[in-house]
Formats: structure tokens, C-alpha cells, sequence
């Protein structure tokens, strides 16, 4: 089985960490789903295209039960062939200030979204994906995570760090679940990446992350990939 014989499946892929890693896995010769709630997913697969890959776009909300169970039908050509699927989608809502919201000034709203997308968007996709990777006993699913899980930084928030470890958690014991249908589970852990999502807080924010960090920079797209 080569690599143009497994499918890749990255959510959350129209820009920063998740189209690096579609450009990655197109560059390896998987045909490669690049799916997103935004336009610009549209315009992302249309430029590996350009380059000479295989890849396509689809509009979708990982949170959205029905659309995720839709995946199926909506990639039948290429879903038996599934073999990769990188859970990369998620949300950082912001405050004014660049930073999130603390607990006690908290929308419940906007922690259920958080959650909503964060973590069980990633069991409904992981979900969905089990039957095709476990008919061919390979497969490999990373759950994109981060360090906002373990450090003591306030500027993600406590819902983007409940979600960030509640994931962390899924990816253990999802590895354990499917290992003997020959698919692995793992997860990577980002420092502070320059994405969309990181801009959104303040410039002063991101120069005293890059300080504290050996290379004196963020780390970017293409170092997780």
C-alpha cells in the first residue's frame, strides 16, 4: 500500500497549522480532504492543486453531528480509502484585550462552544473515520493538542485548556481501543505557533512568548507539520 492509497482527512485545515499539515501529507502523495467552516478552505485545496496534488475541499463545523455523519456519503470516492485523519479544528475565542475571557465572566455559551468544537468535534470525526481505517487495519489519527493544557498561561482560557487535555485524555484511550485493529493514536502538543488564532492576541503577549522560547521566535505552521 503506497501513500496515494491512503486518504487524509485534516479538519480545521484553511489556514495556519492545519493547511501546513495538508500541504505535508499532499507532498507525501496522499490525496488529501482539507475540510473548515471557512470559505478559505476552498482556495487552500485550490493551491495544491495547482502544485500537482490530489485535494479537496469540504465545508465543515467538526461540531455539527449530522455533517460530521454526512462525511461518508459526501467523500464516497475517496472515504474507503481513508487513512489518515489529523483532528486539528479548533476555536480560541478572545476578549477585547487579546486575551479570553477568565472563568467568573464566562458566557456558558461560550464555553460549550469551546467544547463543542475543541473536543467532541474531534470524537464525532474519530468516530466517523473508525469503520474505513479499521476495514484496512492501518490507520493513524493525531489529535492536534497543546501546551495550553499544562501551562499556566491564561491567554487560551480555561475552556481552550479543558479541551486541550480533555483531548489529550481521548487520544490515550483511543490508542489503547483501536491498536489492535492496527491503528495508532497519538497526539502533538504546539507550543506558541504564529497562526491566525495566535495574532489574535496582543503583539506584547506573543514578544513575551517568543522570549522565553530558545530559537527568540514562535514557532510556525510548518515546524508542527
Amino acid at each position: 500500500m503506497t501513500n496515494t492509497d491512503r486518504v487524509a482527512l485534516v479538519t480545521g485545515a484553511a489556514r495556519g497549522i492545519g493547511a501546513a499539515c495538508a500541504a505535508k501529507l499532499a507532498g507525501l502523495g496522499h490525496p488529501v480532504v482539507l475540510a473548515d467552516v471557512i470559505d478559505e478552505v476552498e482556495a487552500t485545496a485550490a493551491a495544491l492543486r495547482a502544485a500537482g496534488h490530489q485535494a479537496r475541499a469540504i465545508r465543515l463545523d467538526v461540531a455539527d453531528e449530522s455533517a460530521v455523519a454526512a462525511l461518508p456519503e459526501a467523500l464516497a470516492d475517496w472515504w474507503p480509502r481513508l487513512g489518515i485523519l489529523v483532528n486539528n479544528a479548533g476555536i480560541s475565542p478572545k476578549g477585547p484585550d487579546g486575551r479570553a475571557r477568565p472563568v467568573a465572566a464566562m458566557p456558558a455559551e461560550e464555553w460549550r462552544r469551546v467544547l463543542a468544537v475543541n473536543l467532541t468535534g474531534a470524537f464525532l470525526v474519530s468516530q466517523a473515520c473508525i469503520p474505513p481505517l479499521a476495514a484496512r487495519r492501518w490507520g493513524r489519527i493525531i489529535m492536534m493538542t497543546s501546551q495550553a493544557a499544562r501551562a499556566k498561561s491564561q491567554i487560551a482560557g480555561a475552556h481552550y485548556a479543558a479541551a486541550k487535555t480533555g483531548l489529550m485524555g481521548f487520544a490515550r484511550s483511543l490508542a489503547t481501543q483501536l491498536g489492535p485493529d492496527g491503528i495508532t493514536v497519538n497526539s502533538i502538543a504546539p507550543g506558541r505557533i504564529d497562526t491566525p488564532m495566535a495574532r489574535g492576541t496582543t503583539t506584547e503577549a506573543n514578544a513575551a512568548f517568543a522570549a522565553n522560547i530558545p530559537l527568540g521566535r514562535l514557532g510556525t505552521p510548518e515546524d508542527v507539520a
